[in-house]
């Protein structure tokens, strides 16, 4: 039996969980995306920093999606978080839906669980049909954030898992999902729509790759971020054949709408959305990278290229929209709350959302 596909229960002092089985890869033709795969164990080769900072500039600007392998992360890592999630998942609704582990959506807080069937999807009868638990970071700043006690044994392996930058205070969470089947009428009912069209509300999402083909992005009719011309391509899964690592440990990234701003729209954020016809449960696991807390977003003053190209203000303008200035902690907040606390994923096609001189278009489809 291969290293990695031990199980990772025989180590001693892990509770003992059911392990999840990964799904078959689609035998479906279907019209994939063209994503830049970026090998990140090539960086300490020759030359590797310039060819993956040329690989990874690229990427940015015509898709605004890429995929990460070489990253050292082994099977048996990521295999442990789906156990997790899919045992948790497991819990009856009465031990998951009580009030304090839920997300405060009216706050903009995105910790601890979101409940399934929650809310209608695009003015229908048809219930959301995805469930879904933020970690906020382990760190006596974010003692005091929803937690469940079914991960207190597991604590210690879901941390060392997710620590990115754990002493900048964030909204950086590791994220668990499950996709419950729907039937066909209700599919049908709101176009086989799980996820409807967004940008990601932070810097950059992470999600490790998947069998189960679902995520869809927007992409370029012009050849430099999505547009109104591009059209929807499936994102392809993305394995390794390292050592050590193997199937489901290719991480595919995307921008959110900080890289785009701090780029004065330079960095395109993505679009995507979800589109799954599945007749069993899938699970998820992202990593989520938020701006730093006190962060202002606004186009880098520092760059000679933003310099170079007239995007960055002049220091007279910027002092007229020093009022306007927003922080990390408030453009996400904002954008959760306004995304989440309602009771129905609605068509927002066109519609615009905007906190000071921040502004995104939503498209919803």
């Amino acid at each position: 039996m291969p290293p990695q596909d031990v199980a990772e229960t025989e180590k001693p002092g892990k509770p003992e969980l059911p392990k999840w089985q990964r799904p078959e890869k689609t035998k479906h033709d279907l019209p994939w995306a063209d994503i830049q795969i970026i090998d990140l164990s090539t960086f300490d080769e020759p030359g590797g920093k310039e060819k993956l900072a040329a690989e990874l500039r690229d990427a940015i600007h015509h898709t605004g999606f890429f995929s990460v392998v070489g990253t050292g992360i082994s099977r048996r890592e990521g295999q442990r978080q789906y156990d997790i999630a899919q045992a948790f998942f497991a819990l009856p609704h009465a031990e998951k839906a009580k009030p304090e582990y839920k997300c405060d959506f009216a706050q903009g807080n995105y910790f601890g669980y979101r409940e399934i069937y929650e809310a209608t999807v695009r003015g229908t009868a048809v219930c959301n049909n995805v469930e879904l638990w933020n970690h906020a970071k382990f760190t006596e700043r974010y003692a005091g954030e929803a937690r469940h006690p079914f991960f207190e044994d597991l604590k210690g392996e879901i941390e060392a898992f997710s620590r990115h930058r754990y002493d900048s205070p964030s909204d950086d969470h590791l994220r668990s999902m499950s996709y419950r089947p729907r039937t066909a009428t209700d599919d049908a009912a709101v176009e086989n729509t799980w996820a409807r069209a967004h940008t990601d509300f932070g810097t950059l999402t992470l999600l490790w790759s998947q069998n189960v083909a679902g995520l869809q992005i927007k992409t370029s009719s012009s050849g430099s971020g999505p547009d109104e011309g591009g059209e929807w391509r499936y994102v392809p899964p993305v394995d390794t054949d390292k050592e050590g690592e193997g199937e489901g440990t290719g991480v595919i990234c995307n921008v959110g709408d900080a890289l785009d701003f701090w780029s004065a729209r330079r960095r395109t954020a993505s679009c995507a959305r979800r589109r799954i016809s599945s007749a069993r449960i899938a699970l998820g696991l992202f990593y989520f990278v938020r701006p730093g807390d006190e962060a202002v977003i606004e186009p880098a003053a520092a760059s000679p290229l933003l310099r170079r190209l007239g995007l960055v203000k002049s220091s007279q303008e910027k002092e007229k929209e020093e009022k306007e200035k927003v922080t990390g902690s408030m453009y996400v907040r904002a954008r959760v709350k306004d995304y989440h606390s309602h009771g129905d994923y609605a068509d927002r096609t066109g519609q615009v959302f905007q906190v000071g001189n921040l502004k995104i278009v939503d498209e919803a489809r």
